[in-house]
């Protein structure tokens, strides 16, 4: 799995948002197989977008159409502020972890 990571300061998420989902039909036809936003707790106005591809040369791709096509454009990408950072990401690792219990003190978890 690829991942493109994009990373950028926002405006206003609403605003932004709307726009995300505007380009949903662009993102199927490019190959991104799932995306997943996140928003730092502390920063309301900064997003992470994590676009998943079987390859690195459909991440490069759409990242290109990214820069080319929505971020040149004000009226395609509003909300954006200053130049978005994308990198394309290789996993090399993944697991799924067994989570504490709630009340379950996490030194319990490290015995």
């Amino acid at each position: 799995m690829t991942t493109l990571r994009i990373e950028h300061a926002i405006t206003d998420y609403p605003t932004w948002k709307a726009a995300f989902d505007r380009f949903a039909a662009a993102r199927r036809q490019a190959g991104v197989r799932r995306h997943q936003i996140h928003r730092p707790v502390d920063d309301p106005r900064f997003v992470l977008i994590d676009l998943d591809f079987a390859t690195p040369e459909e991440a490069d791709l759409f990242r290109t159409f990214l820069r080319t096509t929505v971020w040149a454009s004000p009226d395609n990408s509003p909300a954006l502020v200053g130049a978005p950072i994308a990198r394309i990401l290789e996993t090399t690792e993944e697991s799924a972890e067994e989570f504490a219990q709630p009340g379950q003190p996490l030194a319990d978890h490290l015995r």
